[in-house]
């Protein structure tokens, strides 16, 4: 009986780390992929590959976080329609969220709100801006040592004008902060979130 408890212990610790070996090697091809992607086919085929490696896992967030953060920044970038695309991005991050709940899933939705908000600012700033803003403070708070939440928050205030509290005098600081959170930030994995420095430098060498 003994012996048959360890040889069940040895196969599941193998059979495990096989699958561990699995879902690393798929998301690490699929994040070079995502780095060489250059228009809305390549970006939308990244993203498909994303959430179905997070639909085969089932208790993996980062799979359903990467293909939102692709879907959210095709949608900023124009590449289709940007509220279907957008609509498409926060039905993923549910997903993720029904798994964790963390700081960087809160930088997508972020970045989800903008995105909508974009499409017509001047009618969706009321709704869609402040809920972007007030992601990034959770972010804040849920993390204060990661820097993505500045990165965002630096970019958001750069575009918005002096007049409405945004500008050079109100995003380099933040842009400067994150750059200093970004040296310290050490990602949990290869596969974690490693973006958004050049957002904040983009910030710091435009208001030189």
């Amino acid at each position: 009986m003994k012996h048959l408890l360890i040889g069940l212990f040895l196969f599941v610790g193998i059979n495990t780390f096989a699958q561990n070996e699995k879902f690393e090697a798929a998301m690490g091809s699929t994040l070079q992929q995502m780095g060489e992607a250059k228009d809305a086919a390549s970006f939308a085929e990244v993203a498909a590959k994303f959430e179905r490696i997070g639909d085969a896992e089932k208790t993996q967030w980062l799979p359903f976080y990467y293909a939102a953060l692709t879907k959210a920044r095709m949608s900023m970038q124009r590449m289709g329609d940007q509220d279907q695309l957008a609509d498409e991005a926060q039905t993923i991050i549910e997903k993720a969220k029904a798994i964790e709940k963390n700081s960087e899933i809160l930088c997508v939705e972020s970045m989800i709100a903008t995105a909508k908000m974009l499409v017509d600012p001047q009618a969706r700033w009321m709704q869609y801006g402040q809920a972007s803003m007030q992601f990034i403070e959770d972010a804040k708070k849920a993390d204060s040592t990661n820097p993505r939440p500045y990165a965002l928050q630096s970019i958001s205030l750069k575009n918005t004008p002096e007049a409405f509290g945004g500008g050079c005098a109100a995003s380099k600081p933040i842009a400067e902060k994150a750059l200093e959170l970004y040296k310290a930030f050490k990602p949990a994995s290869a596969l974690y979130p490693k973006w958004g420095s050049e957002i904040a430098q983009s910030v710091v060498d435009g208001c030189k």
